[in-house]
């Protein structure tokens, strides 16, 4: 895949003020067929799928709503949290497969603030599959130039994790490839919630004028800052809600809703995806047929 400037932040924050990454461009990959060499069959609906997909056109920014871990379990008679590990293939799967499409940014979410209302038993063992990926999946996101990012209240985490993180983060800074955020006790009225309570801090106490504050000051304190805004959100297990993910920067994104279970989404329900958001017309508040203006990122720079 192209080289291109990361978007990653270089602290260990979820977001820098000072060190935002703006004007980034999707890379065009001119040789689909050898860079998903090993990962799709000949012959197979895969194949078909990558062959309709325009690659000037990809979504620069993919969210997914990870459900039905659940109900996949409970159909087989099992407990949720064999659920939760079968997902983890699927996780394995749209990662790779959204690298090597040459996606710029893929934001997964595993574990919103109103899963800590789970049972205990739940909750630990999802915090211990997240250690388990990190563990193992590090050499391939080594290998496949992908930067991982967490954004969420990471503070709410156990220590240990807070640390395995950080490390799985710093390990990877340096790729130039996929940014893969990982949202952890995520949610999207509390990354707003944060982000004005960063504006207060900020600003000084005395009674001196202040600055309105529009909304690309405002997206420069998002967990998200820096990084292009979602193009396609996508939402597994046929629920129709957003579920409170990224309610400030999906205003735009396309939504595609499967009746695929999350353990059972793979890369062919991804490229499917991407075929129907590419059929759709975005149009932004303008009449159909009229020119496509420059799309904001979250900063509020924009690209062409």
């Amino acid at each position: 895949m192209t080289a291109r400037a990361s978007l990653l932040l270089p602290s260990g924050v979820c977001y820098d003020l000072h060190s935002l990454r703006v004007g980034a461009t999707t890379p065009a990959m001119f040789h689909p067929a050898r860079d998903f060499e090993g990962l799709i069959a000949k012959g197979s609906p895969e194949e078909q799928l990558l062959a309709q997909i325009d690659f000037e056109r990809l979504p620069r920014h993919i969210a997914i709503i990870m459900d039905g871990n659940g109900r996949w379990a409970g159909m087989r008679s099992l407990p949720r949290v064999a659920g939760h590990r079968a997902g983890i293939a699927a996780v394995r799967d749209v990662v790779e497969a959204s690298a090597r499409l040459g996606c710029q940014v893929l934001t997964l979410y595993a574990f919103s603030v109103e899963n800590w209302k789970r049972p205990r038993r739940e909750v630990d063992t999802l915090m211990g599959l997240l250690r388990e990926y990190l563990k193992k999946e590090l050499d391939t996101l080594q290998t496949n130039n992908i930067a991982f990012n967490v954004i969420g209240r990471m503070d709410e985490l156990s220590p240990t994790i807070q640390r395995e993180l950080q490390e799985g983060m710093e390990a990877t800074r340096g790729n130039t490839g996929l940014l893969f955020n990982i949202a952890l006790s995520y949610g999207g009225r509390a990354e707003i919630v944060d982000a004005v309570n960063r504006i207060l801090a900020e600003r000084p106490a005395s009674g001196s004028p202040r600055a309105p504050v529009d909304e690309a000051a405002f997206s420069r304190y998002l967990y998200t800052a820096g990084q292009p805004d979602p193009d396609l959100l996508i939402r597994t297990s046929g629920e129709l809600r957003i579920s409170n993910f990224l309610l400030w920067q999906i205003a735009y994104a396309e939504i595609w809703v499967t009746e695929t279970l999350w353990p059972d989404f793979r890369k062919r329900e991804l490229l499917q995806a991407i075929v129907d958001y590419q059929k759709r017309e975005r149009r932004y508040g303008r009449v159909a047929g009229s020119e496509p203006e420059p799309v904001g990122l979250s900063p509020g720079k924009v690209t062409v």
